[in-house]
């Protein structure tokens, strides 16, 4: 909407720790696709890892529906299993509605004791909940390989609008894969110009 959102410390952090357990990324958001720009160049100026993004079609009245709607999709029609959600106390309904235990959902607000059994509240910042996850994840990652359909790093501003067309082919290149197969899809299937460009050089 015009401005500028600081990125909570240690935010950034705690999504490269994921993807360095070899989890497919994945940001939800209940903003209009006619944002998918301006939401994907932030995403990029603060080095956020590669991720699937997902936007509302238009204006809706109802962006949580279109979120759950948008998870459970992922969960029928693709067969991932989400691991970890994180968000604010608004998005709790979100990921109970798609079974997420309470232990794997983190978020961000002040503690109540009515959300208090729904959830994981990140109290002390992101920093904290990294040193945690560490802790518990040294020798856990993940046990699917669907993080190799997107490159490791960090979005990339030259030919980001290429990344979100490929996104439904993305999806349909997971979906395609039989269960606990070893093959790995093409690097390049996210890869931007501008990537496919250094790695050339």
């Amino acid at each position: 909407m015009g401005s500028d959102p600081k990125v909570r410390a240690g935010a950034v952090d705690v999504v490269r720790h994921w993807q360095d357990l070899g989890y497919l990324i994945i940001y939800v958001t209940g903003r209009p696709d006619m944002q998918k720009q301006r939401v994907v160049a932030w995403l990029a100026q603060h080095n956020f890892p590669h991720g699937i993004v997902s936007f509302c079609d238009g204006l809706v009245h109802d962006p949580l529906r279109h979120k759950a709607n948008f998870l459970k999709s992922l969960i029928t029609d693709v067969s991932l299993a989400i691991h970890a959600a994180y968000g604010s106390t608004k998005d709790i309904s979100v990921y109970s509605s798609i079974s997420l235990p309470p232990t794997h959902i983190y978020i961000v607000g002040r503690p109540t004791k009515k959300l208090q059994s729904q959830c994981q509240f990140i109290t002390e910042g992101y920093a904290a909940h990294l040193a945690q996850l560490e802790y518990s994840h040294r020798a856990r990652p993940a046990k699917n390989t669907t993080r190799m359909a997107l490159r490791k790093g960090s979005f990339g501003l030259p030919g980001q609008s290429e990344f979100l067309r490929k996104r439904n082919h993305l999806l349909r290149t997971i979906s395609s894969q039989p269960p606990g197969a070893g093959h790995r899809p093409e690097r390049t299937q996210s890869q931007s110009e501008g990537d496919k460009e250094r790695d050339r050089e």
